[in-house]
């Protein structure tokens, strides 16, 4: 199995698993207890800011954010939005590397201002699993 199929595959099941999450939070929202429903949606929404300072670090491109989390998470409806987007865009993204694009080193900043080097293939590893071990550590 080469790295492209494998994380085609990692962000097939991704999207996947998203949508059953933000059904999960839907219904958090409406029958369980406000604060258990407000930290599933910040725990969310870090994985989600993470996937989108990854889409411009893979493109090596500058991004807006200044850190991975937000005090107010957006609305669920919001949140859901830029979630489906940001699995969409990356579902096509990796479809379109070639195996060379895939074993290029990137330089970037973390939000911190601390250095990054990482491979594209690896950026794209971590954004695949990053969300499963962050839900399972809250």
């Amino acid at each position: 199995m080469s790295t492209q199929t494998l994380l085609t595959s990692l962000f097939q099941y991704k999207a996947w698993a998203d949508e059953g999450l933000l059904a999960g939070l839907a219904d958090l929202a409406r029958q369980g207890p406000p604060d258990e429903y407000r930290m599933a949606l910040r725990v969310f929404n870090h994985a989600c800011i993470v996937d989108r300072i990854f889409v411009a670090n893979v493109q090596r491109m500058t991004h807006a954010y200044t850190a991975t989390g937000a005090q107010e998470p957006p609305l669920l409806q919001a949140l859901a939005e830029s979630v489906k987007e940001t699995d969409r865009w990356y579902i096509d993204y990796v479809a379109r590397l070639n195996p060379q694009e895939l074993e290029e080193s990137i330089e970037f900043t973390f939000t911190d201002g601390a250095p990054g080097r990482m491979s594209r293939e690896e950026m794209l590893a971590h954004v695949a699993t990053h969300a499963g071990y962050q839900s399972a550590a809250s």
